[in-house]
């Protein structure tokens, strides 16, 4: 019987589909929450620096809404994640799925070559995962 790996072996480079969703750098949490709601991502990079120094989540967008303050008055840089976590794109899904938790994080940044490849969320590995699992008859 032929070896079929596991989903946690996969290079995460091939769940890294999207371009990059990006706001500019003066941007307000209101415009992150169109973006991201135009878009259908759950975070965007803040500015267009070729390495990203900036991420704002749709979680971020809550706490600014649940604060009470003004998603329009806000601006996303100063709600924006900064300790941004990086992953080789030959990385395997497992690898960053342990990095992800070391770091108690919900997005990775991946690199190949030193140049942004894309975002991976944890909703991304979770359905690599969720390929693996076997479905028996009820």
């Amino acid at each position: 019987m032929k070896h079929i790996p596991s989903g946690g072996s996969t290079p995460v480079s091939v769940v890294t589909g999207d371009p990059v969703t990006r706001v500019a750098a003066d941007a307000t949490v209101a415009d992150v929450a169109r973006t991201i709601t135009a878009e259908g991502v759950g975070a965007v990079v803040v500015g267009d620096e070729a390495r990203p120094v900036a991420l704002v989540t749709e979680r971020d967008v809550v706490k600014v809404v649940a604060s009470g303050q003004d998603p329009a008055a806000v601006r996303a840089s100063d709600v924006a994640s900064t300790h941004l976590v990086w992953c080789e794109a030959d990385a395997t899904v497992d690898e960053v799925t342990a990095r992800m938790m070391d770091h108690y994080i919900r997005h990775i940044f991946v690199e190949q070559d030193g140049e942004l490849l894309g975002i991976v969320s944890a909703r991304d590995l979770l359905g690599v995962y969720g390929s693996d699992v076997e479905v028996s008859p009820a």
